[in-house]
């Protein structure tokens, strides 16, 4: 759409960055942290690039003071972060880690002396592994009631000082990865039933825990957050463009409408149904997802889009096989058979891992959410993996400043177009522990000397040219964006 004045951000937007506790924190067996499934399946050969083990990462939970200052120094207005659920409870549920709410508690009032808005993430992925070895975790209803419990917990202990929480990051991607591709904990391949009824445990603890937020009264705001890839037709054929509505709904909207409506698209449910994949769904169920709907805010960690195109009944699956060496091309295309496939969108250019660079589908996806939630938007996540070169002891990240500046001002025309976007979080501050990936995909604004050797680099933090960039942006409220 054409508007003669462009639009500002509003004034009490947030401009922030992210972070997850198992790619940041380190100290794994620090103060009484118990394992989670990540410390495990790391440590399986051949599940992350060159080994890599988190137990170091780069130590934010020694670094944590000199972190948020260079947050304060960069002007952010937010910060988002995930609490480690076996640092609060060692085995999943039972006495509480006084150390581990030491700590968290440190890092809320470090930001809150900076106006720095903390902004926690309840789940980022990483399990107590004794919850996996009791009784397998998220494919038994027994976590719906752990997971409530430490969520309580956190809301007891934190309520009255975070006014944002995120119930969970990405459920859509570890439940995908973790029990259809094999390439997250616990690793198992194409369990498609038990895929789905991960994913709706999953939402009736997001469910409850809404529920029990609510009643506790804290006045606060809650929300999920989820990977968005809106998707195009690959042209307008018309069984291309039934792909494309497969797949929002299987890929998108299943995860989507629960948070917004309290309930799955009916087309999606109807084909799992006949598959034999749906789902085990109670009246009460049903009841408790309708409850909790809407949420206060929509969370969307966006990279990229997909394309969408039919795809026969002997065509192409999901592959176990994913580009975590950042060759570029080294990744496939996937798909459901009989229902659609992702090809390459030719008219866009792609990271070094493969991902499609579009800063419109920024602003399609606000405004797809928008049109069908008309919900608050929180942009959780955005930036740019790249291999970045240390010289002189700088780091001269243009592709990273033009990644996120072209992101930017699609949000801001998302914004004048209706969308109600109340933050954005730049992946990531610092470099991080990029999961399967190890530290060579940097997402960081802020360098930090190491590899995938847990022994090497002093840690030292190093400011990029993105830092002095997004610092300019934030004090500018936007405005020298162009």
């Amino acid at each position: 759409m054409y508007f003669q004045k462009k639009s500002e951000f509003p004034e009490d937007f947030l401009w922030g960055a992210a972070s997850a506790a198992y790619q940041v924190e380190g100290a794994y067996l620090e103060d009484g942290k118990g394992l989670s499934i990540w410390d495990e399946f790391v440590r399986i050969p051949g599940k992350t690039f060159k080994g890599t083990v988190g137990d170091k990462a780069v130590d934010f939970y020694h670094h944590y003071q000199e972190d948020i200052a260079l947050m304060a120094e960069c002007g952010l207005k937010t910060y988002r972060f995930s609490i480690s659920w076996p640092r609060i409870f060692p085995n999943g549920h039972g006495e509480v880690n006084l150390k581990g709410i030491k700590f968290y508690d440190h890092v809320i009032d470090e930001c809150l002396k900076y106006h720095i808005e903390p902004m926690v993430t309840i789940y980022h992925w990483d399990l107590p592994l004794a919850l996996e070895k009791e009784y397998h975790g998220w494919e038994s209803r027994q976590i719906i009631d752990d997971y409530v419990n430490y969520a309580k917990t956190l809301f007891q202990y934190f309520g009255h000082k975070v006014k944002y929480w995120i119930t969970f990051n990405e459920q859509n991607v570890f439940a995908r990865l973790g029990w259809t591709l094999g390439q997250h904990p616990p690793g198992k391949i194409d369990e498609q039933k038990l895929f789905y009824q991960v994913n709706h445990h999953v939402n009736l603890a997001h469910a409850k825990t809404v529920l029990a937020y609510r009643e506790m009264n804290l006045r606060g705001k809650i929300g999920i957050s989820f990977a968005y890839s809106p998707s195009y037709s690959l042209d307008c054929r018309p069984e291309n463009g039934l792909a494309k509505a497969d797949y929002d709904d299987l890929y998108l909207y299943w995860y989507f409408d629960i948070a917004g409506y309290g309930r799955y698209p009916q087309a999606a449910y109807q084909y799992l149904k006949e598959q034999g994949f749906a789902p085990e769904i109670t009246d009460e169920d049903r009841e408790l997802l309708r409850q909790a709907a809407p949420v206060d805010f929509m969370g969307i960690n966006y990279y990229k889009t997909k394309v969408a195109q039919y795809n026969p009944i002997d065509g192409v699956t999901m592959t176990t096989v994913a580009n975590n060496s950042g060759i570029k091309g080294s990744g496939q295309v996937v798909g459901v058979p009989g229902v659609y496939k992702n090809p390459a969108n030719p008219f866009l250019q792609t990271t070094s891992w493969d991902w499609a660079i579009d800063p419109q589908g920024l602003r399609l996806g606000c405004r797809n959410i928008t049109s069908r939630y008309n919900l608050p938007i929180v942009v959780s996540e955005n930036g740019l993996g790249a291999i970045d070169h240390l010289e002189d002891h700088q780091i001269h990240d243009d592709y990273r400043i033009e990644y996120i500046q072209s992101h930017l001002l699609e949000l801001r025309n998302a914004i004048q177009e209706g969308c109600h976007v109340i933050a954005y979080c730049v992946w990531s501050f610092t470099d991080l522990l990029s999961w399967l990936n190890g530290y060579q995909k940097r997402y960081g604004l802020v360098y930090i000397d190491r590899d995938e050797d847990e022994n090497s680099g002093t840690l030292e933090r190093i400011k990029k040219d993105s830092f002095y960039w997004y610092q300019k942006i934030i004090s500018s409220h936007g405005k020298c964006l162009d």
